[in-house]
């Protein structure tokens, strides 16, 4: 019998289909984020078992319980929501990706969080990935760097060896029409290649985190390479 879950992943997944052959792209090169935020662990098992091995979290405490519950599981796990520089450590420890650096101050927090731990299982034995979260609506309810800082961020976070920095993530400001997403998500991909263009040491960026449910399908046309579904995959949050 075919579970909710399963069939909400089918649907997302034509949908993103759909939008990379309008686009001329390929599926493949569209990774998909199911964001979990108020998800249970067996939800998540769900999901995973139905072929999903990304996921996003928004808060460190709830990654951690719902990591250890989920151990047994070879899934990648992102931090997709705002980190607080004094829970970088245990966000270095949690997570292969972290979507949301907003500030030097992070990054070197970050940066410093690999310190003796090399030799470990977990993230720190490589090189964290991180993204640039930039803010190009000026909302200040939203974090993110300004557009204006966002060259001089990604060159300081490009000369810390313990960080890949790999692109850049946005959260545009919020509408029922998802056209209306649309022009931050040319802007920010049109920013990367400026960035990329002049290039900084350490700064080779690839990837565009940028869509959810409602607009992901417009971000793939505007170049996403990475989309964070939580409501299409598991149901409104409780």
């Amino acid at each position: 019998m075919t579970s909710e879950i399963e069939e909400n992943i089918a649907r997302v997944r034509e949908r993103l289909a759909a939008a990379c052959a309008r686009a001329g792209r390929r599926p493949k090169d569209v990774r998909l984020v199911a964001a979990t935020k108020t998800v249970s662990a067996d939800r998540i098992r769900q999901a995973y078992q139905c072929g999903l091995s990304d996921f996003g979290e928004n808060r460190v405490q709830e990654a951690g319980s719902k990591r250890e519950a989920l151990a047994d599981l070879a899934i990648t796990w992102h931090l997709i929501g705002h980190l607080q520089s004094n829970k970088a450590k245990p966000a270095r420890d949690l997570f292969a990706w972290v979507h949301s650096v907003d500030s030097l101050r992070l990054a070197e927090r970050l940066h410093r969080a690999a310190s003796g731990s090399l030799e470990t299982l977990s993230p720190n034995s490589r090189r964290l990935k991180v993204l640039i979260e930039v803010n190009l609506g000026g909302e200040a309810t939203k974090s993110g760097i300004a557009e204006a800082e966002a060259m001089e961020l990604a060159g300081q976070i490009g000369r810390l060896d313990s960080l890949q920095l790999c692109g850049w993530m946005l959260v545009p400001p919020y509408s029922d029409e998802p056209e209306a997403s649309r022009p931050y998500f040319f802007r920010l991909r049109e920013l990367a290649k400026v960035i990329n263009s002049a290039g900084l040491p350490g700064v080779a960026t690839q990837e565009l985190s940028m869509g959810m449910s409602h607009d992901f399908e417009v971000a793939i046309e505007e170049g996403a390479t990475i989309v964070r579904v939580g409501t299409a995959i598991f149901g409104p949050r409780s």
